[in-house]
């Protein structure tokens, strides 16, 4: 994700997605692609590490999900630096989307295109892990991969849990959003923060932040379980954390202070 210069409350000049003009299903073709790359890789960490058939089988549940958050994260951060995540921004989520959106560093004619082509990238990239791994993966241990609330834990408890942890996601993004002289360690403070989520909501209400990363397991798998709440949590973080970075912005506009580089 690029960023231009911005002045509370304006505009990103240069936004991170399509180029000004261009079609917005260029970069929502990249999305599609990337996030295939995203969930082919989350599935297969799945199927290795949470297999107990696996011989790299991680028998503890929280060890074996901060391993994958690690493991995640420096898959983030890959495909945000790799040349196709620099030209279409490498959202990769589409409550990310929305949220550069909401801050208006995203056009809006581009978040449906983007959305839908993550979604399909979801389902694209589970769907080859499936055909790579084999049988393995429709086992009721694997779902293909699909993120589960711990036993005992309601609709509502993950849906809480998933808005508030992608609402950290968004406000970390509204930081660069305001600050766009420091957008290098961008990448990295995203797949940290991702990991993290992982790593500590993993255990007890998935950890998925990410429409896109659950649509493709519920959908092969059959599994629904509170698959509302993975889907529209973190639509309402990233309303959560845009209301906060325009809190903050436009503090910082009122006395005067320039939060660009």
């Amino acid at each position: 994700m690029a960023y231009g210069r911005v002045r509370a409350g304006e505009a990103v000049a240069g936004p991170p997605g399509p180029a000004p003009g261009s079609a917005p299903w260029r970069g929502a073709v990249v999305e599609c692609a990337l996030t295939a790359v995203m969930m082919f890789f989350v599935v297969t960490m799945v199927r290795w590490l949470l297999d107990p058939a696996s011989p790299l089988f991680i028998a503890d549940p929280h060890l074996a999900l901060g391993v994958v958050g690690a493991l995640v994260a420096v898959l983030l951060v890959g495909l945000i630096t790799s040349p196709p995540g620099r030209g279409s921004g490498a959202h990769l989520n589409p409550a990310v989307s929305v949220t550069l959106w909401l801050m208006r560093a995203f056009p809006g004619r581009a978040v449906v295109p983007y959305a839908m082509g993550q979604l399909l990238g979801g389902l694209a990239g589970t769907g080859l892990a499936r055909l790579v791994w084999g049988p393995v993966l429709q086992s009721a241990a694997l779902s293909d991969g699909l993120a589960r609330p711990a036993p005992g834990r309601s609709s509502m408890a993950v849906f809480a849990l998933e808005a508030a942890s992608f609402a950290a996601v968004a406000l970390l993004i509204g930081f660069f959003v305001a600050h766009p002289g420091l957008v290098r360690p961008m990448p990295y403070a995203v797949g940290l923060v991702v990991g993290l989520i992982i790593a500590l909501l993993g255990p007890v209400s998935g950890g998925a932040a990410n429409p896109a990363r659950q649509l493709g397991p519920a959908a092969l798998s059959g599994t629904t379980t509170a698959l509302w709440a993975y889907l529209t949590a973190p639509l309402l973080g990233a309303a959560l954390g845009a209301l906060v970075h325009y809190w903050f912005t436009s503090k910082r506009a009122k006395s005067g202070v320039y939060t660009g580089s």
